[in-house]
């Protein structure tokens, strides 16, 4: 093992796929990342193209090893981690998708969910699944393909087509595709975000598998997120373990080493996660969160997670980017926020794709309120950082809610936290202190450290702990008073955007 000293783990994210090398310490020895194409046919629709996501994969492998001038014999494990509910549907003969990734964000699946709740309502499945029924969650999106792509019912009654989330995807090409006998498999914390695993037993639940009208043979094996899956073959990485899985969220918390009940992090990416350890004890939630599985290493129990999923952040400032073209660059938004003392009564709540947690509302669309001709192009940049800290807000208020036990500070990851005018924002409006990590790509580090537990590069859950330093600690400056008006005004600034998408508007 001596030359095996490094552990590669691949990040199949909802914009770009990246490869990262880390050694013993968890520090970062080489990435390389490319973006893939975001597809919008329609509005609400949000597709990926899973053989540009391989290429990718491969390409992102090789460019990772190169910069450190590595071969597959200096790496001892790889570890997977991927955008969740991204749904794959492809043909095990010929490795070709019958569509494309299905993303988590799209919406175009709510007639099926709501054909599907019935007089039951969206908390049908809540109590097997810890989730309701939402556009979110990937089974809905099979369905939807198995519904509409000529041929595929056949094919999937047949026996033919697979079904995975990008990790079972990659893996599944990684261990030799169609013409290998790729190994078709996927981690128990994925599998959560099926809405077709039972939460108890961690198995498939054949019931809902049946109400969807997805074949069982379609569904991948589930197994630990930390145990050895599979070798790949052939490719640069040839005979290297596949040996770990977890969810980008699951993972960011895991390179977080909330590895103790009660601790949570919060990711700053696409969207924002916000997960909080709840032990070996599955808590249901009333107050709009969802029940997932945080993590399982190898034979041990799962360890269990409440989860706070909001749809629209950091793509929010892309948005501005792109869309309005206000900025050339992502990092510039800060510059622009910080040239105005406060965001000049106006509010953006970008809920693109609906409301996720705590609202779960569907039929909500963006609005920008509170506008006089007083504002200008920096109270609009401030308002579209705010609007993160404060849907953050709303679910670390459910969360407080659910768990009984408030948190006393909250770590963070991901894109937006090498923005210190979100980070300080964040820590004034939620009153607790705000923690960045040394390591900021904490989702990798995850995947990594799962992979490398299951061949005994890292040898228990001290040695994580032990890995995790700090880097900076925001602490809250802002007066009572002043925080709870801003947050009344954002939770007034919400209902504005309820109810906006009529019956008569057809998703399809």
């Amino acid at each position: 093992m001596a030359d095996k000293t490094y552990i590669l783990a691949i990040d199949q994210g909802t914009t770009s796929t990246r490869a990262m090398v880390f050694d013993h310490s968890g520090s970062v020895v080489s990435v390389d990342q490319v973006e893939h194409e975001q597809i919008f046919p329609k509005a609400g629709w949000v597709e990926h193209n899973g053989i540009e996501i391989w290429e990718n994969t491969r390409k992102v492998i090789g460019g990772a090893l190169s910069k450190a001038n590595l071969n597959s014999k200096n790496i001892a494990a790889v570890g997977i981690t991927n955008q969740r509910e991204t749904a794959m549907v492809w043909d095990k003969n010929t490795g070709e998708p019958v569509y494309n990734a299905i993303v988590w964000q799209d919406t175009r699946t709510q007639k099926i969910v709501d054909k599907l709740a019935g007089d039951a309502g969206p908390d049908k499945y809540k109590e097997t699944v810890g989730l309701p029924l939402a556009t979110y969650f990937s089974g809905p999106k099979v369905m939807w393909i198995l519904e509409n792509v000529e041929g595929a019912r056949e094919k999937a009654e047949a026996g033919d087509l697979l079904f995975g989330n990008t990790d079972t995807w990659v893996l599944w090409n990684l261990t030799g595709g169609a013409e290998n006998d790729g190994v078709h498999v996927t981690d128990v914390t994925n599998a959560s975000r099926t809405m077709l695993m039972d939460l108890e037993t961690l198995s498939w639940d054949e019931s809902i598998a049946s109400d969807m009208g997805i074949p069982m043979s379609m569904l991948p094996e589930i197994k630990s997120s930390s145990e050895v899956y599979g070798e790949c073959k052939p490719g640069v990485l040839n005979g290297t373990p596949v040996a770990g899985i977890l969810g980008d969220q699951q993972a960011a918390t895991f390179g977080q080493a909330c590895l103790e009940k009660g601790t949570a992090k919060n990711t700053y990416g696409t969207g924002n996660f916000m997960l909080l350890n709840t032990g070996e004890e599955k808590v249901p939630s009333e107050n709009g969160l969802l029940t997932t599985v945080c993590y399982k290493i190898g034979d041990q129990k799962p360890v269990y997670a409440l989860e706070g999923s909001i749809a629209v952040t950091g793509s929010l400032v892309q948005w501005v980017r792109d869309n309005l073209k206000m900025i050339k660059d992502a990092s510039e938004i800060e510059e622009l926020a910080a040239s105005v003392d406060d965001n000049g009564g106006a509010y953006f709540v970008p809920a693109f794709s609906g409301l996720f947690a705590p609202h779960w509302r569907s039929d909500a669309r963006g609005a920008l309120v509170g506008l006089t001709r007083y504002v200008n192009r920096g109270h609009i940049a401030r308002a579209v950082l705010e609007a993160t800290a404060f849907q953050t807000r709303e679910v670390l208020d459910a969360m407080n809610a659910d768990s009984g036990v408030p948190l006393t500070e909250l770590k963070v990851d991901g894109g937006m936290v090498v923005n210190e005018t979100l980070m300080q924002f964040q820590a004034d409006i939620l009153g607790v202190d705000v923690v960045r990590p040394k390591v900021a790509e904490t989702t990798a580090l995850g995947a990594a450290y799962a992979a490398g537990l299951a061949v005994g590069y890292w040898e228990n859950d001290e040695d994580i702990t032990n890995n995790w330093g700090e880097d900076k600690r925001w602490t809250p400056n802002m007066d009572d008073d002043e925080r709870e008006r801003l947050y009344r005004n954002w939770k007034k600034a919400v209902t504005k955007t309820l109810d906006w998408v009529d019956d008569d508007v057809d998703s399809d």
